[in-house]
């Protein structure tokens, strides 16, 4: 297996120099005045080439989306055996809690990159379009496990899951706006886990438990 080479390279630090650019222009100034020509300008290089990495400007300031997306999926593909979808979601975003993760929204002055999120409606439609698109691939995948006999149930469990994600994310972001520090909000995450845990009902908890090899 070769590793990443000289213009692999060079290609990846351009776009990340472009992204981290546009994300401090976007928390400046704000996200509906600032253009991609300025953008450009900032990281001293040309607008096509910014196009050639970056679709929109919405993609410029939600340029982790792919991982956003694939999270959930991600983790309940992953679960070992005798874990079900619902705890293997709970595990994952105690852990990212834990570790004080920026993956949730934990770091400090996040709010700021809210408050550009919540003064624009592409992005706020962006973000909800995001949040359906990753219900829709865990659906994919418990449908998958299921087998062709699924119904409705793979669905159903898919969109308590995202909406347990979502809720936490949303609850790290008011306790960030509030003043609170990443740190803070951790442990305040990390009680509000075992709230929904304990309103979570049995059949929830045990669906779909990976059997053993």
């Amino acid at each position: 297996m070769t590793g990443e080479g000289l213009r692999e390279r060079k290609k990846r630090q351009t776009r990340q120099h472009i992204s981290d650019i546009a994300t401090g222009l976007f928390l400046e100034h704000g996200f509906v005045t600032v253009t991609i020509a300025d953008i450009a300008s900032a990281a001293e290089v040309s607008v096509n080439t910014v196009y050639n990495y970056f679709g929109s400007k919405e993609d410029l300031f939600l340029d982790r989306e792919d991982d956003a997306v694939e999270w959930l999926a991600s983790v309940v593909r992953g679960r070992p055996a005798g874990e079900s979808p619902a705890a293997a979601v709970l595990r994952a975003l105690r852990a990212e809690a834990v570790a004080v993760s920026p993956r949730i929204g934990l770091i400090d002055g996040y709010e700021r990159f809210m408050r550009v999120i919540e003064e624009s409606q592409a992005l706020r439609s962006r973000v909800f379009d995001m949040r359906r698109r990753a219900t829709d691939l865990l659906t994919a995948v418990l449908t998958e496990e299921a087998g062709e006999d699924a119904r409705l149930l793979p669905e159903l469990v898919a969109g308590q899951l995202g909406w347990i994600q979502a809720h936490v994310v949303e609850h790290i972001q008011r306790e960030l706006v509030a003043g609170r520090t990443a740190v803070e909000a951790s442990r305040a995450t990390l009680v509000l886990l075992d709230e929904i845990e304990a309103l979570l009902s049995d059949r929830l908890l045990e669906y779909g438990v990976r059997p053993a090899a």
